[in-house]
């Protein structure tokens, strides 16, 4: 009888259980992954990017009013229901992805305000560069079976109309006095050129074609080759040439003289939220831009150190000539820069236990940037690994000026671009699953992001690199680079700086090759205030390790501090803060 009413007592509790109303922080992680999943519907390339398959096939023209009006009620019907929920009722670990996520939504709503759709297209990005990248068969969309050719096809054959939806896009742009610097402009028609093959087996677009992988049956191979010959023949390259020759006729005539942001209509207000949503913090154009001069003057300090360690006879200026002159500070040929960073990669990864327990799964490889768009593109970035692990990370580096690329400065930018910087940054957060998705995979928080990296270039000499003084002048060369960039990016948007003045003080303040001084001015005048996240976001990190040091002393564990920042999600500033401040007064509590 006993166990017939244990057994009975038990099927009640289960039944109860079974019919319990969900708590406040179970709905809000329902919500949260409802809400993910319409995030990936309305932006199938980043489903793609994490190695989600279900969308490969799709595009979204957001060129079209009907869809930025959608996009506004789309943001306005999430603000609704995320406030539907009390932050009070949930978890520490809920209340704090309620903040970031409605941070993150009040933001986009204020940034409807400015017209960036008038402005689709730059030399560092948009729609016409990456859609060849993907269609390169090395980047982001696989091409693995029959099924991902086919969805390649029809993603592409989507990406035609947005082509003249862009036109359409720049002449209202043109109308309403929003067009980019023609600086800009003019390095957006050698991309373009690049792009239209005739012949479309020259084309990047034939990569795929010249790579099938055994999967793909010989039958399939002829229907998709045809196919692909097809759309690229009749339909896109006819695009590229439409949106070319616009360009070249209608768009760079009309294009604006002037650089700074601030002579756009609502420029002003439209520069300060780009910068602080770069930023996450509330400082003035005018408190970055003095906080920059400081910066570039500290560090031309501890280059003269350096100047004078090496006994160079001659001032600074003569040895940054020095350093752009001097062969032996760069390699001659791609293939053996691009082999050094394969040894780098080795030798950094045998020495990050020192300063970490906690690494990506995922690995990462090196390459260099395509042909297409190595000219303008920057010196180096990097692509995260997928998801599912499937793709590893990829450090790209441009091979295209090896002058710009100094012996001196490799250590630095490996710390930066692959490990422990971006790559673990980027991949541990998306290997953790017990972080809701919108932060795994979330890196538009620039100050975190690009902060994180720059931070990891500091850890150079704690991990045994930075041994040789002209690398550690590599160190502090980065470094001075963000440090400028504070300086020139404001000063372009808000203090009326020319382009050339803007290039004139870079080159005065380092011994960057005067063509990456040009890529990266023309890249803060095409994306203004992006920029400003490096330094500032390095500058967070670093005073919060110190504040931690200093409060901890000798409990102080460099590798707890280091796995927090990296397993906390991409964090605005003063979100990592707040965490920070609460694991150092937990750890003080040890006893």
């Amino acid at each position: 009888m006993r166990q017939l009413l244990c057994a009975f007592s038990l099927l009640v509790a289960l039944s109860v259980s079974a019919y319990a109303k969900p708590s406040d922080s179970e709905r809000f992680n329902q919500w949260l992954d409802t809400n993910w999943e319409e995030t990936l519907q309305r932006d199938p390339i980043l489903a793609t990017s994490l190695g989600d398959p279900r969308y490969n096939g799709r595009l979204v023209d957001d060129t079209t009013a009907a869809w930025r009006a959608d996009n506004k009620r789309y943001l306005e019907r999430r603000l609704k229901q995320l406030k539907a929920f009390n932050p009070k009722a949930l978890s520490d670990k809920d209340r704090l992805s309620y903040g970031i996520l409605k941070r993150d939504i009040e933001q986009a709503l204020q940034g409807e305000r400015f017209p960036g759709w008038m402005l689709p297209i730059s030399q560092t990005g948009g729609l016409p560069s990456f859609l060849a990248l993907l269609g390169s068969g090395k980047s982001l969309q696989p091409f693995r079976t029959t099924k991902d050719y086919d969805d390649w096809i029809q993603r592409l054959a989507h990406a035609v109309p947005l082509f003249d939806g862009m036109v359409a896009n720049l002449r209202v742009g043109m109308s309403n006095g929003v067009t980019q610097p023609r600086a800009v402009v003019d390095k957006v028609l050698p991309q373009l050129t690049a792009l239209i093959v005739i012949d479309p087996e020259q084309s990047i677009f034939w990569g795929p074609i010249k790579d099938f992988p055994e999967s793909v049956s010989a039958a399939d191979r002829r229907r998709i080759t045809a196919q692909l010959r097809a759309l690229l023949v009749d339909k896109v390259t006819p695009a590229y040439q439409r949106l070319h020759n616009f360009v070249r006729d209608d768009y760079l005539p009309k294009a604006r003289t002037s650089t700074a942001w601030s002579d756009l209509p609502d420029g002003k207000a439209w520069y300060g939220h780009l910068a602080q949503a770069s930023t996450t913090t509330t400082l003035s154009p005018d408190a970055i831009h003095a906080l920059g001069q400081r910066e570039v003057s500290r560090i031309l300090g501890e280059m003269e150190a350096v100047r004078r360690e090496v006994k160079f006879d001659g001032d600074l200026k003569a040895f940054f000539k020095h350093l752009q002159d001097e062969p032996r500070y760069y390699y001659q040929k791609p293939e053996d820069l691009l082999a050094g960073y394969r040894d780098l990669q080795i030798r950094i990864n045998g020495l990050l236990p020192k300063l970490f327990d906690i690494a990506p799964k995922a690995d990462y490889e090196v390459r260099a940037v395509e042909a297409f768009r190595a000219e303008s593109a920057a010196g180096a970035q990097y692509e995260g690994p997928s998801a599912d692990g499937a793709r590893p990370g990829v450090f790209y580096v441009n091979t295209f000026n090896l002058k710009a690329q100094p012996i001196f400065g490799m250590e630095t930018l490996s710390l930066h671009e692959a490990s422990p910087g971006h790559h673990f940054q980027i991949s541990i957060a998306q290997e953790d699953t017990s972080l809701p998705k919108f932060r795994r995979f979330n890196t538009h928080y620039v100050a975190y992001v690009e902060g994180w990296a720059l931070y990891a270039e500091s850890l150079g000499k704690e991990l045994g690199l930075f041994t040789d003084p002209y690398q550690w002048y590599g160190r502090l060369s980065d470094e001075q680079l963000r440090a400028m960039r504070l300086v020139v990016d404001t000063g372009l948007h808000t203090k009326g700086w020319s382009r050339q003045q803007a290039i004139d003080y870079m080159l005065a303040n380092s011994s960057m090759a005067e063509s990456d001084v040009v890529s990266e001015v023309e890249r803060y005048i095409a994306r203004p205030g992006q920029a400003l996240g490096y330094k500032i976001g390095q500058l967070e990190i670093s005073r919060l390790r110190r504040e931690a040091e200093a409060t901890l002393g000798v409990r102080f564990d460099v590798k707890g501090f280091h796995r927090l920042v990296l397993t906390s999600g991409q964090l605005p500033m003063s979100v990592l803060r707040a965490s920070v401040v609460e694991w150092v007064q937990t750890e003080k509590a040890k006893r």
